[in-house]
């Protein structure tokens, strides 16, 4: 049984309520089989609460509901796991390249009887077509300037980026500035989450899309026809 400090039990009764059992369990699957396999260093054990699971879940308060959110590089679940047991309310897109990550997601889904979570083993840039979320989330993935190009277009123009970033994140908004804008981001900025639960609130950049469809033109002499 992975131990948890009243601080952190107050803040998990706080996030995930009457799944709070839910969330237990999913993290005896993190002590577990998540450290055989190797998602999450045996090192990691002892703040799995306040560092990964409650670090993550606490994010839930800036997805409205019923929302459709796709988490690029779920890897152990990190965000998505835990935004499903938080929010039975949201429908969730995990996606997945490694297939040992895959199964190992899909037997906790499973385990857990999560209805609201859909896992897909694809690279985030082959899902543009297939995924169209409202919200895009991802955590110790990439660089935002490379982060960006993976999860804008997963809104098909129109929808947030919910990034799990750390001290750096506002550098990071500097260098990606223009390929945010030139994705379709309007607006851009760094939100403290989670200041009166936990010890170190998590840093989130939250992205707004909204890109203008383009209009086809119309091409000479196609005229409509008139009756």
């Amino acid at each position: 049984m992975v131990e948890i400090t009243a601080a952190e039990l107050k803040a998990a009764q706080t996030i995930f309520g009457d799944r709070l059992e839910l969330a237990k369990r999913y993290v005896e699957h993190l002590a577990t089989s998540g450290t055989e396999r190797g998602l999450i260093g045996p090192r990691e054990i002892p703040r799995l609460w306040s560092r990964h699971v409650l670090n993550c879940a606490v994010i839930e308060s800036q997805i409205a509901k019923g929302s459709h959110v796709a988490d690029v590089g779920s890897g152990a679940g990190l965000p998505g796991l835990c935004l499903a047991i938080a929010r039975p309310d949201l429908e969730l897109t995990l996606i997945e390249p490694l297939e040992r990550r895959v199964i190992w997601l899909q037997e906790v889904v499973d385990d857990l009887g999560l209805d609201n979570v859909t896992i897909m083993r694809t690279r985030a840039e082959l899902a543009v077509g297939m995924v169209n979320a409202d919200v895009v989330t991802a955590r110790a993935v990439s660089a935002l300037s490379n982060l960006a190009g993976l999860t804008i277009p997963l809104l098909a123009g129109k929808g947030e980026v919910v990034a799990i970033k750390g001290r750096s994140a506002g550098e990071e908004i500097e260098k990606a500035a223009k390929v945010i804008r030139k994705l379709g981001g309007t607006q851009t900025s760094v939100v403290l989450v989670g200041e009166d639960l936990l010890e170190e609130p998590t840093t989130v950049v939250r992205i707004v899309v909204n890109k203008p469809q383009k209009i086809a033109k119309r091409q000479p002499g196609a005229l409509g026809v008139q009756g």
